[in-house]
């Protein structure tokens, strides 16, 4: 900015200007185009810490489902030719030869068709020397089926092939729905990859040939034709259109693109031509840096997910010991083999904590994909999950409740002239100048259709301001410094204005000039006020222009005049309170401080060291967005607490049932019950969990 203030001088001192302003930039890396599909960013519970649900192998919800519906056709017959079932049913089925052979072929074919994913499961739990969900159903069904078998061959007692076959069965059910519904929290990634096109227009010299994205190279120039995909991240070199970004940011409106203008891969062009050069490309797009960061988010873990895993463990544990204590009791007071390794197997079943290793990644699946999908990227969890206890959001200025850029806010007239003669002058004047206030003015003039005339001998002031030519007058444009030299006397309050414009000598009028504030965030700050957070400032301006936004806003409090390095010191000052502090910011100056806050946001079009330090990213330029992520962390707690309640709160009734604690009054839960039971809490885990998509932030 060296240029804009030799030209004038002390225009933007105390206009809203942060002498740190950040340099613009984008995220890229992490997964590359080539890559997409492959499914690995999504595996569930690849680190099989979730309680065995990482031991599914390469099953897919496809896979489960054809086990389910043929071990359910081969249970049918068990069930038919089991003498319990006939008994209780009074019914007899088709007799057959060596129709008291068909539980034991098909309960034989049950287990190891439909139970084996279970034992390598089990297997893989026990080898990390993590016992779970896998090796107690691994347990149960090796009991029940080698139980039954020595009961084939001659060993006294009742055979439990109809258990067997019913448990694996309803275990295989849970297991598909569960597939299905993580499969459906990791798509929005697989969505994310499939938004970039196979092929791209490439212009050399005059003819435009077919590439792959893969051979686009920065530097290229590639045509966006009507309705297609924007290949590569790069800057519009001519045309004009609309671009649809909603996939990426979130943002349902298209966004208006013409020469200059930055586009990101994945977006899909309007009615308009465009012609791009290409800037990043595979690894170094935003799309690919959407996909990192979506997927480093999903291996991470946050603190409940590693309270469910403990929890999940200790039910282990509790369920071992309860079907220790269940085999002891019974076998001490006389009771039979066969009931004893009944109730055995059916506290093994029953106690499962299945349910609770899908409570909490299945809702931090859901609400990560969700973010994704509403502009929010999580780089960590642990902060996505506290940001629901924040007392304060603390904002820097610049780029973030403001736009960042000068705008027109009012124009003073002195003697003759008028507003239009005096904005149409200095647009003309500043015409060749690179100065944020000479594009703020002469916007403001074609925002008023106002004709500006062709100036002549442009000539920048050092430190005071420009001159030039119009329509043979001289005009001088500049701040205090160069009314001084052209002792031109400014009416005091003039003396506010970042642009003073002279014709001929005379004192025409001055053009005030302020950082423009966002309209959202003056919802921003209401929404997040009426939710019972205080909204706080930090700006490198001066006391005075922070007064003006603070009051224009709402503020609860601001911090004037911060030096870059100070912004930190601000943050751990706010948390020394007793404070909860988000910091969202956007500038490399920005950076300590987003470290030092207990979460910190970057929004969109920060830099990469801003978006490296932060622990969440909002894509879109939209403070509102910050609440939007208070309340999705705030519902994902919620679901949270609701799953793992019902997926070990039923334990406290299921377990002494399924131990025969009520016998002596004639109620025996039976074996299946208990696997149905225990099924049906991992079913309503995953539905409650899915009523998450349900999720939508309340607006201003």
């Amino acid at each position: 900015m060296s240029r804009a203030r030799d030209e004038h001088g002390q225009h933007g001192a105390d206009l809203g200007q942060d002498d740190d302003r950040h340099d613009d930039g984008g995220e890229g890396g992490g997964a590359d185009h080539a890559h997409h599909g492959s499914g690995d960013h999504g595996s569930h519970g690849a680190d099989g810490d979730h309680g065995g649900h990482g031991d599914h192998g390469d099953h897919s919800p496809e896979a489960f489902r054809k086990k389910f519906w043929l071990s359910l056709l081969l249970t049918i017959p068990v069930l038919a030719y089991s003498h319990h079932v006939q008994q209780w049913l009074g019914f007899r089925p088709p007799q057959v030869p060596g129709e008291h052979l068909i539980p034991f072929v098909l309960g034989t074919v049950i287990f190891v068709y439909g139970g084996t994913v279970f034992l390598r499961g089990g297997l893989g739990e026990i080898s990390r020397r993590r016992p779970g969900m896998m090796t107690l159903i691994s347990i149960a069904i090796v009991v029940a089926f080698s139980y039954s078998v020595a009961v084939t061959f001659g060993l006294p007692g009742d055979a439990l092939y109809w258990e067997l076959a019913t448990l694996v069965t309803i275990m295989l059910l849970g297991h598909w729905l569960e597939m299905r519904a993580v499969q459906g929290a990791e798509g929005a990634l697989d969505e994310i990859a499939r938004l970039l096109p196979d092929t791209a227009q490439l212009i050399e010299e005059e003819d435009v040939r077919e590439v792959a994205v893969g051979e686009l190279s920065p530097g290229d120039v590639v045509l966006i034709r009507p309705g297609a995909r924007v290949p590569a991240d790069g800057v519009v070199v001519s045309g004009q259109s609309h671009l649809d970004e909603s996939l990426l940011t979130g943002e349902s409106v298209p966004v208006s693109k013409s020469g200059g203008d930055e586009v990101i891969a994945g977006a899909v062009n309007a009615e308009g031509s465009l012609r791009v050069r290409v800037s990043g490309t595979g690894e170094n797009t935003a799309l690919a840096g959407i996909m990192r960061l979506v997927a480093e988010a999903r291996a991470s873990k946050s603190k409940s997910e590693r309270l469910a895993d403990r929890a999940a463990f200790l039910l282990t544990v509790v369920a071992l010991s309860a079907a220790a204590v269940t085999a002891i009791a019974w076998t001490s007071i006389g009771a039979d083999t066969p009931f004893t390794l009944e109730r055995v197997v059916t506290v093994l079943v029953a106690a499962c904590p299945h349910a609770l290793g899908l409570a909490i990644p299945l809702v931090v699946s859901l609400s990560t994909s969700i973010a994704a999908r509403n502009g929010l990227l999580i780089k960590d969890r642990l902060a996505m999950e506290d940001a629901r206890l924040l007392d304060a959001v603390v904002f820097d200025k610049t780029g973030t409740l403001t736009t960042g850029r000068h705008e027109v806010v009012d124009v003073l007239t002195y003697g003759d002239g008028s507003e239009g003669e005096v904005l149409r002058l200095a647009a003309s004047a500043e015409a060749d100048s690179e100065h944020p206030i000479a594009r703020a003015v002469g916007d403001a003039a074609r925002d008023r259709d106002l004709q500006i005339p062709a100036a002549e001998g442009f000539e920048a002031l050092a430190g005071r301001g420009v001159r030039a030519m119009v329509e043979d007058a001289p005009v001088y444009v500049g701040g205090p410094n160069l009314m001084e030299e052209l002792e031109i006397v400014v009416p005091d309050e003039g003396w506010r204005a970042g642009v003073h414009v002279v014709r001929d000598g005379l004192l025409l009028g001055s053009i005030v000039t302020a950082d423009g504030i966002r309209q959202e965030s003056r919802e921003a700050v209401q929404m997040l006020r009426d939710r019972g957070i205080e909204v706080i400032m930090l700006t490198g301006d001066s006391a005075g222009v922070a007064e003006t936004v603070a009051e224009d806003l709402g503020l609860d409090r601001y911090f004037a005049e911060v030096l870059p390095g100070d912004k930190a010191h601000y943050v751990e000052e706010l948390r020394s309170e007793g404070l909860r502090v988000a910091m969202v910011g956007d500038g490399v100056n920005d950076a300590p401080a987003l470290a030092a806050a207990d979460v910190g946001v970057a929004i969109g079009a920060g830099t990469d060291v801003a978006l490296e330090t932060a622990d969440i990213i909002l894509v879109r330029d939209d403070p509102r967005d910050v609440v939007r992520m208070i309340d999705l962390s705030r519902a994902t707690y919620r679901k949270m607490v609701e799953n793992l309640v019902w997926a070990s709160g039923y334990n406290v009734v299921v377990i002494p049932l399924a131990a025969g604690v009520l016998a002596a009054r004639g109620f025996i839960l039976p074996m299946a019950v208990g696997a149905l039971i225990m099924s049906a809490s991992t079913i309503v885990v995953a539905l409650n969990a899915q009523l998450l998509r349900r999720f939508r932030a309340a607006e201003a």
